[in-house]
């Protein structure tokens, strides 16, 4: 549905040129969430975002989103292996935020694209 798109391989590529912000970052909260439990958070938002908005998805799409969700964590957990498990800055969680925010655009748009192949 969209790991396999040119605008997924772009939204990577961005993560790729802001890797700077997850390497040698220290939270100020050692008590902070993770990295990984704010990507899951975020990305869960974002979800559930979806499918509220789209309540004409079936089941069987529905399924299909949850299976590119996580195939889009897989691929954070791969990119930020080694932090994943670091409490998480400020400004890491506000990056996870708009990474978030991007891949939901995405789903948006093939959501769309699919939606209007139906009619």
């Amino acid at each position: 549905m969209v790991t396999n798109t040119e605008g997924y391989i772009h939204i990577i590529e961005y993560l790729t040129e802001h890797l700077s912000l997850f390497e040698n970052s220290v939270a100020v909260d050692k008590n902070a969430d993770t990295v990984m439990s704010v990507i899951e958070r975020e990305l869960s938002e974002q979800i559930i975002s979806i499918c509220g908005q789209n309540t004409d998805l079936s089941f069987n799409q529905r399924n299909a989103i949850i299976r590119e969700v996580d195939a889009v964590v897989y691929d954070l957990e791969e990119i930020l292996s080694g932090i994943i498990n670091n409490p998480v800055t400020k400004e890491q969680s506000n990056f996870i935020n708009e990474f978030a925010t991007l891949i939901k655009n995405l789903f948006d748009n093939e959501i769309n694209t699919l939606l209007s192949q139906k009619t």
